[in-house]
């Protein structure tokens, strides 16, 4: 018997959990998450990455606290999943953001576009995402209109043919830390705006990885394969590792180099940091000197 979740997915594209971790475990993943947010990520320095104005994004989220691969395979998560996809999806994509106050409606009404819709046209495929909010949502929260999934090929909808939209059939998932939702990314949604708080979260993404991605992902390669902490690794069962995508190379591209976007601006700040290691390096070697002077000058 499919679980009351899967009936939702089926019925609306959209679902909500139930509380997945306790209290102990969401604190530290909300520690693990906020400590990649004190910095961009730089060197020898992890943090987040920034591509747009108003979100940080954090990758890879697995690898940071034991609760993030808990929620990944979770029985309750599991079991809708099998019923909504079959056996033949995997995890493939764990990342999340803060994203930032603002008025500006920079995350509007869309379908998440994914896959080769050149080479996929007999149906849509199916992908569902997990979002989970590590902070209390009050605004800026994550919008769904129900029952959208599944009829159209995803796509970004102008605030024109917004203005025509269902939005007596929209579910918005406001609530406190801990809150997660499952949806069809093919459905209509968006963040909602204005957004008068920092709102933290992470999205875990679950497709079948034979799917042909689409030409922007396959650049950007943003279905890499997981990148994965061993020490939170144990006991993990062979459906588990499938899931995690264990010995698949699918999406694998050996020596991947992404195209850099701001050559010039990265040679200045190489340049100026080889500058700094330089008088780095002149200033200790200038302080070991007079410290050994001043030894010798001591010791008379």
């Amino acid at each position: 018997m499919q679980s009351s979740i899967a009936q939702d997915l089926e019925t609306d594209g959209v679902a909500l959990l139930p509380q997945l971790v306790d209290a102990q475990t969401m604190a530290d993943m909300q520690s693990a998450f906020a400590a990649r947010l004190n910095r961009l990520r730089w060197n020898d320095q992890d943090g987040y990455e920034r591509t747009e104005l108003y979100r940080h994004m954090v990758q890879d989220i697995l690898t940071l606290a034991q609760g993030f691969v808990d929620v990944a395979l979770h029985p309750v998560v599991r079991e809708a999943l099998d019923a909504y996809l079959g056996s033949s999806y995997a995890l493939v994509e764990a990342k999340g953001w803060k994203s930032l106050p603002t008025m500006r409606d920079f995350h509007g009404w869309h379908g998440d576009a994914w896959y080769d819709q050149d080479k996929v046209t007999d149906r849509v495929p199916r992908e569902v995402k997990l979002g989970f909010y590590l902070t209390d949502v009050k605004s800026g929260t994550f919008q769904y209109l129900k029952g959208t999934h599944g009829k159209q090929a995803p796509r970004p909808y102008s605030a024109v043919e917004s203005n025509e939209f269902p939005l007596d059939q929209m579910v918005e998932m406001k609530g406190p830390a801990g809150t997660g939702f499952l949806f069809d990314t093919s459905g209509i949604h968006r963040q909602a705006y204005p957004i008068l708080e920092p709102r933290q979260a992470f999205f875990l993404n679950y497709h079948d990885p034979s799917i042909p991605l689409q030409k922007e992902d396959l650049d950007y390669y943003r279905y890499h394969p997981l990148l994965l902490n061993a020490a939170f690794l144990g006991n993990l069962t062979p459906d588990d590792m499938r899931i995690l995508g264990f010995g698949d190379k699918s999406n694998h591209v050996p020596a991947y180099q992404r195209s850099e976007q701001h050559a010039g601006f990265q040679a200045l700040m190489r340049a100026g940091y080889g500058a700094k290691l330089v008088v780095d390096d002149f200033g200790g070697r200038v302080a070991r000197k007079m410290r050994r002077l001043l030894g010798r000058n001591g010791a008379h």
